[in-house]
């Protein structure tokens, strides 16, 4: 492989890597979803997805990508021959979340039907730690270690300043991070932790494990006094546009999140979904969502509650 490989990246994290590694220019293909740093958006875009998250609601996601799944299906579609049009030397790509992505069994197949070698590496994040030695994974195969290691250290810096400003006796509020509306997911992977890096009580969800559906039984038993609506894959503006369309848990009146107003939206597919550098941005909001008296309010580029007459329940 070449000290600077033409590299394609088929998961909008790795993206986000590979540019904050300044190998912006080495990219020569990118997904449909990739759209951080701004100035890739004109990379040319090798997948795209069945379903629609702006004319589809919640609930008929869920019902999609089930019935895709179950069915041995795919909810994206490869372009397999631009791809090979693009004569990558390293294709990005994870085997962790078929939702997520496209199918590695896919990618696979089509890179050996490339006629020069091409390395295809996957991707499994679990935890902060696991992105964290990604980006060094990453740094090494593209000649940019130690630009990796600083942009960790960097990284790790900042989730300590959290840790560090947050009072020993800190009251923890009880946190439901939504990964879904309807069904209701509880969170998975690295957000519990980015809930405890943040002050909050992580006890809703498993830290290290994939997302799960939930029920209104379970979330009235945690009784949250914060809810943080971060739906994969979604941005504010359009957790605001599903809310009024998504049926809500039964009880979801009697919750002290929702009866304090304690309830609020963010860009779940920059700060929570994906696995890369913004996951400290998305703990540090988290902390100004959670403590405010600590570490300021959060403005409403971070941020937004969510007003009441949005509910269906």
């Amino acid at each position: 492989m070449s000290a600077t490989p033409r590299i394609v990246s088929l998961l909008p994290s790795t993206t986000e890597i590979v540019c904050a590694l300044g190998l912006e220019s080495a990219l020569v293909g990118i997904t449909h979803e990739c759209d951080f740093p701004p100035s890739v958006v004109d990379k040319p875009r090798l997948t795209a997805s069945r379903i629609s998250h702006e004319t589809m609601t919640s609930a008929e996601i869920d019902h999609a990508v089930r019935s895709q799944l179950d069915g041995h299906g795919s909810i994206y579609d490869l372009a397999e021959d631009k791809l090979r049009s693009l004569k990558p030397d390293l294709i990005l790509t994870q085997e962790l979340c078929e939702v997520c992505a496209v199918s590695y069994k896919t990618v696979e197949r089509a890179a050996r039907m490339f006629d020069a070698g091409v390395r295809v590496v996957s991707l499994e994040p679990n935890t902060i730690a696991d992105i964290f030695e990604n980006i060094k994974m990453i740094g090494e195969l593209v000649g940019r270690k130690a630009e990796a290691e600083r942009l960790v250290a960097n990284l790790a810096a900042r989730l300590d300043r959290v840790r560090d400003s947050l009072p020993a006796d800190i009251n923890r509020p009880r946190t439901l991070m939504l990964e879904w509306l309807e069904p209701p997911f509880s969170p998975g992977h690295w957000v519990p932790e980015q809930v405890a890096i943040a002050g909050g009580d992580q006890g809703f969800g498993k830290a290290g494990h994939r997302s799960v559906t939930t029920t209104a039984a379970e979330i009235n038993d945690y009784a949250p006094e914060v809810i943080v609506m971060i739906p994969c894959g979604y941005y504010k503006e359009d957790i605001l546009r599903q809310l009024p369309k998504s049926t809500l848990p039964e009880g979801w009146n009697d919750l002290p999140a929702v009866r304090s107003g304690s309830i609020c939206a963010t860009d779940a597919t920059s700060y929570f979904s994906r696995p890369g550098p913004r996951v400290v941005d998305g703990a540090e909001i988290l902390a100004r969502i959670l403590h405010p008296d600590v570490f300021g309010a959060t403005d409403d580029e971070q941020a937004i509650r969510v007003p009441a007459d949005l509910y269906r329940f």
